[in-house]
């Protein structure tokens, strides 16, 4: 059985129970990715030095890569918001079963959540920020249910918050998408995670589910690693 869940877990048990099992479970390691043609690195190895070159600009006195010239303003800002005190990256956030704050190793972490951001505006407001690298559409719903769990935990580890607004910085695309919860807006989300975790985590048969969207990238399948053979070709 899985202990924990996270968003991006949840995301592939809700795709296929199977998939996770062997992800997460049997911690199968994926096979090695070939390279798309044209391409020097894969997006998933992209998106990790993007993300901790953002956050070494904020807490540090290094330039800005390329990749975040756009986003030249408003790093700059999020550094002088971290100078004094108002900033906390790479967020490692954990719940236990009923939602109170735990630490990221704990036994009783029920549910982790890794934020990119998190800005402590004043005593009552407060925002999240996500970075992202890649395309945006397509993943309009997946990057709203993210927002919806940043928020939640967000408005649940400061219970004086009134206020949070949720940015995704799309930083290949110089976009920058915000929703504004208020403290009752936010929780209204609260029962449906906690259902939706607890099914994931009280699984015990982890059912798969071929279908061709599901099968289309999983590393598992036939053209995988062949752990599950009844995938969608």
């Amino acid at each position: 059985m899985l202990k924990a869940w996270s968003y991006s877990r949840l995301t592939i048990y809700e795709q296929c129970n199977f998939r996770a099992k062997l992800a997460y479970v049997d911690r199968i390691p994926e096979p090695p990715r070939a390279l798309p043609p044209g391409k020097t690195e894969h997006a998933n190895d992209r998106g990790t030095r993007v993300h901790e070159a953002a956050e070494i600009y904020v807490n540090s006195n290094i330039e800005l890569i390329p990749e975040l010239a756009a986003f030249s303003k408003e790093f700059l800002k999020l550094r002088e918001f971290y100078r004094k005190g108002k900033v906390s990256l790479e967020g490692d956030w954990a719940f236990d079963a009923d939602w109170n704050p735990v630490s990221w190793t704990s036994e009783n972490a029920w549910a982790r959540i890794k934020l990119d951001a998190f800005v402590r505006l004043n005593d009552r407001h407060g925002v999240v920020i996500d970075h992202k690298t890649g395309r945006l559409r397509g993943n309009e719903f997946k990057h709203m249910e993210q927002g919806q769990v940043y928020q939640l935990a967000a408005f649940l580890r400061y219970p004086e918050l009134e206020t949070i607004d949720v940015e995704f910085w799309y930083l290949d695309l110089d976009e920058i998408t915000q929703v504004r919860y208020s403290r009752k807006q936010g929780l209204r989300f609260l029962a449906s995670y906690t259902d939706r975790g607890n099914k994931m985590l009280a699984d015990t048969i982890f059912k798969p589910n071929p279908n061709v969207y599901s099968c289309r990238f999983c590393p598992y399948g036939p053209k995988g690693t062949q752990h599950c053979l009844v995938g969608a070709q």
